[in-house]
């Protein structure tokens, strides 16, 4: 769900005539290229994260989340790479209508949206995960199905590429010219999926974690735990939020697609790039932490859950 190549040029050669479109070609440029260093950087801090993962870090129940999670943002900033590519070679008019260019698109477009859609999908099973941890120890630690993790992201990932694949598929670059039923419907779906469900779910599991963790460990919990809740809220919604918003309002021709809407479009993706850059280390590092104390042996003695041999996965 990606503004193409074409749009960008469509959007700043409308806005020619008043006499500002090559100041934006040149920001626009600029933003694009910040954005792609971006990409690079939390790739490289994707590929760390993966490794202590999988390598470093003792395995957990949520384990097979954070790797799902960290391969989704992975996949998100490379394909971010090549999308933002193409923006600078349009943005530059360089050999921007080369045979194939819209085919390969395309296919960046289906990646990047599944990865996405996923990402998002994987982010609000953490937060019920570990809202579920700490609301219901006993059932988490003793009889959790020891393979939920896996059967959850398969399912997510699976929803993702659907939600992906129909999307880029049945809405085209005609159906935000002329609506059709079947786009009208994927939209108002993809819409619902992330703020009508991930987001109050999110919101909503992240808050009774913080009320839960405040009442059972008191003042025994750093305040660092708690910031990374509210940050992972805030980065959440300011991730989620705009890029649905503008995207449905786009497609029902409520905001006029203009100069203004491709700024909006990359601020969008600046909330996007960042959350994939700096999630998987508050993740692990909020992670660490939450471990250490939940498994002190104090804790242990209060769940009454020590006597139950944890189901690693």
């Amino acid at each position: 769900m990606s503004l193409n190549n074409t749009t960008i040029t469509t959007d700043l050669e409308a806005e020619a005539s008043g006499g500002y479109s090559q100041d934006a070609y040149i920001h626009f440029t600029i933003a694009a290229a910040v954005a792609l260093l971006l990409c690079l950087i939390g790739l490289v801090g994707n590929i760390i994260v993966l490794w202590d993962l999988c390598f470093k870090i003792k395995k957990n129940k949520c384990t097979t989340y954070s790797i799902n999670l960290a391969v989704a943002y992975f996949v998100v900033l490379l394909f971010s790479v090549c999308i933002l590519i193409l923006n600078i070679n349009t943005l530059n008019n360089i050999n921007s209508d080369f045979e194939g260019k819209d085919s390969l698109y395309l296919f960046l477009e289906i990646f990047y949206d599944s990865a996405l859609y996923s990402g998002m999908f994987i982010l609000t099973a953490i937060s019920v995960e570990t809202c579920i941890s700490v609301e219901f120890p006993v059932w988490h630690n003793c009889h959790r199905p020891k393979r939920l993790s896996i059967y959850v992201c398969v399912i997510l990932w699976s929803i993702g590429w659907m939600e992906s694949l129909s999307e880029n598929l049945v809405c085209t670059s005609d159906a935000f010219v002329t609506p059709t039923p079947g786009c009208t419907a994927i939209q108002l779906i993809t819409f619902a999926l992330a703020i009508v469900v991930c987001l109050p779910t999110m919101v909503t599991s992240s808050f009774i974690l913080l009320i839960r963790i405040k009442k059972k460990f008191n003042h025994q919990v750093s305040t660092e735990l708690y910031a990374f809740i509210i940050l992972t809220v805030i980065v959440f919604i300011l991730s989620v939020i705009p890029f649905n918003f503008l995207w449905l309002l786009m497609y029902f021709h409520l905001i006029p697609t203009n100069i203004q809407t491709v700024a909006f479009f990359y601020a969008s993706i600046y909330a996007i790039v960042l959350n994939c850059t700096i999630m998987p280390f508050l993740y692990i590092t909020a992670g660490i932490k939450w471990n250490t104390k939940s498994h002190s042996p104090e804790e242990d003695s209060n769940t009454d859950v020590s006597t139950c041999k944890p189901d690693t996965i």
